[in-house]
């Protein structure tokens, strides 16, 4: 597993956490939601890639086709 993955998932978090904060402070709760649902979409495709990657490599190792 790579930092980067780490850091990047963190730094998507942090940018959803800003940009929902601003649109909430400026009465627009309907697309701070969107924008949270957006970035939860984005975090768990990165996610389930890294668990395909993890499966592969499990076959790969136990030599299972």
């Amino acid at each position: 597993m790579d930092i980067t993955v780490i850091f990047r998932l963190a730094a998507i978090g942090i940018i959803v956490t800003v940009v929902c904060q601003i649109l909430k402070k400026s009465d627009r709760d309907d697309i701070s939601t969107v924008v949270s649902i957006v970035g939860l979409v984005i975090a768990l495709t990165i996610a389930v890639t890294m668990i395909g990657d993890l499966f592969d490599t499990v076959r790969e190792i136990f030599g299972v086709t």
